[in-house]
């Protein structure tokens, strides 16, 4: 797959399939959705492509605003999403810088510019909500009418729904803010998991006996904060369990870095450098600040064994059901 910071330059333009969108999470709605594209792409004879934005279009005007508590929190990295989206059989991804001149482009700009000129869009599916342009001028309607003009033929998707609730990035937040990894993992497909590279700390987790890996959060208003039974992928033939803490440590650093810190259970191998999928199964409780280390350290004991006893009692039921059989 390849992946564009902005519009390919005219070299590398070639007639495609698009959607656009921010596919924060890419849940199972945006699955249902980049398969109509894959398949249109296909049929086609053409490229199937997704433009996405950074920073998240809501995130932007939060920002411009003075207050970003109206920006939307983050499912996933941009990592994790370009992931996502090549698994899903997508070509080439456009990583649009959404800014003040973006923001500002009218409809008919965006069309013939980024969607006829610099895309070479061919056949284009969007939500039914779809809106595009200053202000958000442009719709459905409007983009179908440009499609006539310009030679693209524009289909929209209907609500994808789970159990009658409709699949959204929203919803995918909502669950997780709530510690629901059930309902996360019905409306994403697939457990709720942060990927990273693992970077040096101030190593302060192995003066107290609790050595942790450590993953950047680029953002900081990731969807969920707080202490978590984990498993991790990428060091072993087999997840690891541990606990893991994603938030700010307000007890060690005043900073605001958010980083993603996880205790693996009987495990003391370096991995500086290497890349781990940090998959969540249980919260614990939320993050708090505490008077002194040893307060800390008694906090991280008790999360511990809680992730221990968790992973026994996961283990006990897999026994009792497999003696079933």
């Amino acid at each position: 797959m390849k992946v564009f910071r902005g519009l390919p330059n005219a070299a590398s333009r070639a007639p495609c399939a698009l959607t656009i969108g921010n596919f924060d999470g890419v849940h199972r709605g945006h699955q249902v959705l980049l398969a109509r594209v894959r398949e249109a792409a296909t049929r086609l004879g053409i490229e199937a492509a997704v433009m996405t934005f950074e920073p998240h279009p809501r995130e932007f005007f939060a920002r411009a605003a003075g207050d970003l508590t109206k920006a939307p929190t983050r499912i996933a990295n941009l990592r994790d999403k370009l992931q996502a989206l090549s698994n899903a059989g997508v070509d080439r991804v456009i990583v649009e810088h959404f800014n003040a001149h973006f923001a500002s482009m009218s409809p008919q700009d965006f069309v013939e510019k980024v969607l006829v000129h610099g895309l070479h869009v061919k056949w284009l599916m969007v939500g039914e909500d779809f809106c595009y342009g200053a202000r958000r001028a442009g719709n459905v309607a409007t983009l179908i009418e440009a499609g006539k003009k310009y030679g693209f033929q524009v289909e929209s998707l209907p609500t994808v729904t789970n159990d009658d609730m409709r699949i959204s990035s929203s919803a995918v937040r909502e669950a997780l803010t709530r510690g629901d990894f059930a309902l996360a993992e019905q409306l994403l497909g697939h457990p709720y998991a942060i990927s990273g590279h693992v970077i040096h700390g101030k190593k302060l987790g192995r003066t107290i006996g609790f050595p942790t890996l450590n993953l950047r959060v680029a953002h900081k208003r990731p969807a969920l904060f707080g202490i978590f039974v984990v498993q991790v992928h990428g060091l072993a033939e087999q997840p690891l369990p541990g606990v893991a803490s994603l938030g700010v440590r307000p007890t060690v650093e005043d900073s605001g870095r958010v980083l993603l810190e996880t205790y693996l259970f009987d495990y003391a191998q370096q991995c500086y450098g290497k890349l781990v999928r940090v998959e969540f199964l249980k919260k614990l409780r939320d993050e708090e600040k505490y008077i002194d280390l040893p307060t800390l350290t008694a906090a991280i004991e008790r999360d511990a064994d809680q992730g221990r006893a968790f992973f026994r009692e996961r283990e006990a039921c897999a026994i009792s059901a497999t003696d079933r059989i």
